[in-house]
């Protein structure tokens, strides 16, 4: 086995153990980014020499961290002091920000190894889409926004990667990808140093091939406190919630859920079905609401320097062209803060909801990114979400489902994670 396919956790205890460097490992996923990103188009900014000396740094220091000498990609969306940061926008070409957004600034710190930036939708929301290929099949895309997020780790080219959600641009890319991926609860992890769309929702999350890594990453960015113990299937309460939208899930979603809940069960968890909150059923509604009233102060001062640069969909959220009023801002807070009360009333009884991370399988082309159906209630919620690579549709390509829990359940849903993907993920 080569050192780039390595899981991010596999690639640490090696380190640790002292079998493997982190130069070692930085040289090896460098060559494959080499070898493969012409071709699947996933990195924004890579210095190979920057790398391989951080990781030369990490080899001389004690262990600081759970990722201690592993390689991590940024969402270049996420300011990087010593690479570029663009988010996609002409208006930030060449870019160079003062200093690390306070993730990167944690990363390095706990001695992890910033490989380069990977690719993202324009401003992590609606603009213009990378040339970033899904490695299932590169005719198809690999989600967004966090398009390099999922593709890098997915291909190999690099252990873990840094994301962020707004409404479902961590969790989509790691299913249609075939990947772990973690949102976690809002406000955890400090969003300083990123480009904001939305103060309200966005959240940064990351993906790697497995929980475990998950887990790694949730204590490094301080998320859990301690790496969670596995939580055993048997006795497990999950609960099956196909969600208002059941109807816009495709015939593998839906079969997805449906065998994942047969394989828990027949491991020993007590399932049963979860019926729709009345205050979820235009739950998806306000986020939309909420997320685009806030883009409206997001990108003002792009719309008032740069405004022939700034692509029309963001142009219209400044200039409120839906015409959302007061009134209808007031009730999609309130309502969305009702919900969150609700969701966590009815989770009583429950260790975590099964529910789909997904519609499908990855659109064919790169002009979408997938829809967030199945994502924008929870980045509402602001609950933790893990998604896990179980199932393939009728062309091969990744289906994931999702395991969701109430704020600050993160350590708990990360412990039952561990165990629900030996029972879910094949290799």
């Amino acid at each position: 086995m080569e050192p780039f396919e390595l899981t991010a956790s596999q690639a640490a205890e090696r380190i640790a153990a002292g079998t493997l460097t982190s130069e070692a490992l930085t040289r090896s996923c460098l060559e494959r980014i080499a070898a493969r990103d012409p071709k699947v188009k996933a990195w924004a900014h890579v210095n190979p020499e920057q790398a391989i000396a951080e990781a030369r740094q990490r080899d001389r220091s004690d262990a600081l961290g759970p990722l201690h000498g592993v390689p991590v990609g940024i969402k270049d969306m996420i300011d990087t002091a010593d690479l570029p940061t663009e988010y996609n926008s002409p208006i930030y070409e060449g870019f160079r920000p003062a200093r690390d957004a306070a993730c990167v600034a944690v990363l390095r710190g706990s001695g992890a190894v910033i490989l380069g930036k990977v690719t993202t939708v324009e401003f992590a929301s609606h603009g213009r889409k990378p040339p970033t290929g899904n490695p299932r099949n590169l005719e198809h895309t690999p989600g967004g926004s966090s398009s390099g997020t999922g593709a890098s780790v997915a291909d190999h080219m690099v252990p873990m990667a840094l994301g962020t959600q707004t409404g479902g641009s961590l969790i989509r890319p790691a299913s249609f990808c075939g990947i772990f991926g973690m949102k976690p609860t809002f406000g955890l992890i400090s969003i300083e140093g990123i480009k904001v769309y939305d103060q309200s929702l966005d959240t940064i999350g990351y993906v790697g091939r497995s929980a475990e890594d998950l887990a790694r990453m949730s204590v490094t960015l301080g998320v859990t406190e301690q790496l969670p113990e596995s939580r055993p299937i048997e006795g497990a309460r999950i609960g099956v919630f196909r969600t208002q939208h059941w109807d816009d899930a495709e015939a593998a979603t839906q079969q997805a859920i449906e065998d994942a809940a047969a394989q828990l069960s027949a491991a020993g968890a007590v399932v049963s079905d979860v019926g729709v909150p009345d205050v979820f059923k235009s739950l998806t509604e306000m986020q939309d609401r909420v997320m685009h009233w806030e883009g409206r102060g997001a990108y003002r001062a792009e719309y008032l320097l740069h405004y022939d640069d700034l692509a029309k969909g963001f142009r219209d959220e400044v200039e409120n062209a839906t015409g959302r009023t007061r009134r209808q801002m007031i009730e999609a807070y309130d309502h969305v803060a009702h919900a969150r009360v609700v969701f966590e009333s009815a989770f009583s009884e429950y260790d975590a909801w099964l529910t789909p991370s997904v519609p499908g399988e990855a659109p064919r082309g790169l002009a979408a990114s997938g829809l967030a159906t199945f994502n924008r209630m929870w980045t509402a919620l602001h609950c933790p979400c893990i998604t896990l690579p179980s199932h393939h549709g009728p062309n091969g390509l990744p289906v994931g489902v999702q395991l969701v829990a109430p704020r600050l359940s993160d350590e708990g849903l990360l412990g039952l994670a561990e165990t629900a993907a030996k029972v879910l993920v094949r290799s």
